[in-house]
C-alpha cells in the first residue's frame, strides 16, 4: 500500500498541475492575466495543491486541485474564451495520455529484451508509472468533460448556449458544487460509484485504445 501511494502521489500531482496550468495559460493567451499575477502559471505542484482534493483522490478516487483564478471579464469574447479556457485542462490531460502511451507501447514492445537481462523489477516499475500516468490523465480529462457545474464540461457546453441560457446555466454553479459533493459522499458511503459509472465505459475504451489493456 505504501509503495502504491509512493508511485501515485507524484503522478497525481503532475496530472493536476498540468491541468490547472493549462487553464491559466490559455486564459493568459486570451487576455486574462489573473492566473499569472497570482503566480499560478508555474509547474510547481505546491502552488496548485488542494489538500482535501488530493485526499479525496486517495480515498474515493475522485479529487481536484486548487482552481486557477480566471476573470472572464478580461476576455474579448466572454462565452467563447471561457469555453476555450475550460477545455484547455482536459485537452492537456488527453495530450499527456497520448504521449505517455507512445512510451508505454515502446517499453512493452521491448519487454522481452528487458526480461532477458533480468530487469523485470525495473520493467514492472516503469510500466506501472507509465500506465498510471495514462490512466489518471485519461480519467481526469473525461471526468472534467461531464457537463455539470462546476466541472469544465459545463463551461464548454456554455459556449454553445444562447446568452440567456448561458447565464441561467452558469448561475447554478454554486448549487452544482453542493450536488457534486453530495454525490461524491453518497458514492463513498453507500459504495454506489455514481460518478465512476459515468466515466468508466469511455475510460475503459480510451485505455484499451492507448495501452491495449482493459481496466
Amino acid at each position: 500500500m505504501f509503495l502504491e501511494y509512493l508511485i501515485m502521489t507524484p503522478i497525481l500531482l503532475f496530472t493536476l498541475t498540468i491541468h490547472e496550468v493549462s487553464h491559466g495559460y490559455v486564459a493568459y493567451l486570451l487576455g486574462d492575466d489573473t492566473a499569472k499575477r497570482a503566480g499560478r502559471l508555474t509547474l510547481n505542484p505546491l502552488k496548485h495543491l488542494d489538500i482535501i482534493g488530493l485526499l479525496m483522490l486517495f480515498i474515493i478516487k475522485i479529487g481536484w486541485a486548487k482552481p486557477v483564478p480566471i476573470n472572464p471579464n478580461n476576455f474579448k469574447n466572454f462565452k467563447r474564451d471561457t469555453a476555450l479556457t475550460a477545455a484547455a485542462g482536459p485537452a492537456a490531460n488527453f495530450i499527456l495520455a497520448i504521449v505517455f502511451s507512445i512510451f508505454f507501447r515502446i517499453v512493452m514492445h521491448y519487454s522481452g529484451n528487458i526480461y532477458t537481462y533480468n530487469h523485470s523489477v525495473l520493467f514492472q516499475f516503469l510500466i506501472k508509472i507509465l500506465y498510471l500516468t495514462i490512466f489518471y490523465n485519461s480519467a481526469l480529462g473525461l471526468f472534467n468533460l461531464i457537463p455539470f457545474p462546476p466541472l469544465d464540461g459545463s463551461k464548454i457546453l456554455g459556449g454553445f448556449l444562447s446568452d440567456e441560457l448561458y447565464f441561467k446555466f452558469t448561475a447554478q454553479e454554486r448549487n452544482g458544487m453542493v450536488i457534486f459533493m453530495v454525490l461524491m459522499g453518497a458514492s463513498y458511503i453507500f459504495n454506489l460509484n455514481i460518478l465512476g459509472s459515468i466515466i468508466m465505459p469511455p475510460l475503459n475504451f480510451l485505455m484499451q485504445l492507448l495501452t491495449g489493456i482493459n481496466i
